[in-house]
């Protein structure tokens, strides 16, 4: 039966859903903005070669990116209940968010910052700047764009790892989908909650993909 505590549990699971996204997003772009950035200067053609730092950094990207979620998440059980002192619930699912988005938002970054011409690298040395320098005002600068979508599409995808989370009660809506569709064969909630979870990250793709149109000089 759908009632009013039904509903008021739809709308906590949006909430829990948000906050472990965008909470997983933020922390995975602060371990892994400089990840990326250090693969792209350290590469053979980057800024600074580095064969040591970019294969360290390649395999443990590698590594992380090839465990499937769902088999990381219950890996890192000791280690979330080390930190959060338990393994459920949003909170502690943030943590292993984290852990598989820095590799991911690292490639892309990576990727992004690949993507600027080489010409305006030569042209900001030519003019005295650093690799500091270079790195902050040349390379962050014309890759935004492309480093706006890669944001867009780590979203998009966190939230689907936030979804899987609900196998171990990570809380969300994907923890309600299992709970009451899955394990209590009640359809309408499950189809509720993948409708939501469709508008999501149809939602953050729109608002994404339309700041990177923005801010895309060559429009």
């Amino acid at each position: 039966m759908w009632t009013n505590e039904v509903t008021s549990m739809i709308i906590r699971g949006v909430g829990e859903t948000l906050y472990m996204t965008l909470l997983s997003t933020i922390a995975g772009y602060v371990f892994g903005l400089p990840m990326g950035v250090m693969l792209a200067v350290s590469d053979k053609d980057g800024l600074a070669p580095n064969r040591f730092l970019y294969k360290t950094l390649d395999v443990i990207a590698n590594v992380v990116r090839s465990i499937p979620f769902l088999i990381l998440l219950i890996l890192l059980i000791p280690f979330t209940r080390l930190i959060i002192g338990q393994s459920y619930g949003s909170t502690a699912t943030v943590i292993p968010l984290v852990v598989a988005a820095v590799p991911f938002i690292g490639r892309m970054v990576e990727s992004s910052i690949k993507e600027v011409d080489a010409g305006v690298i030569e042209a900001a040395r030519a003019m005295g700047a650093g690799n500091m320098r270079i790195i902050c005002k040349v390379l962050l600068v014309e890759a935004r764009t492309s480093l706006i979508t890669g944001a867009t599409i780590a979203i998009g995808t966190i939230l689907g790892y936030s979804a899987m989370s609900g196998v171990i009660g990570g809380g969300g809506l994907g923890d309600i989908a299992i709970r009451y569709g899955y394990y209590r064969y009640q359809m309408d909630i499950m189809v509720v909650t993948v409708v939501l979870l469709v508008v999501l990250v149809q939602l953050f793709q729109s608002v994404g993909m339309l700041l990177a149109s923005k801010l895309d000089k060559r429009k």
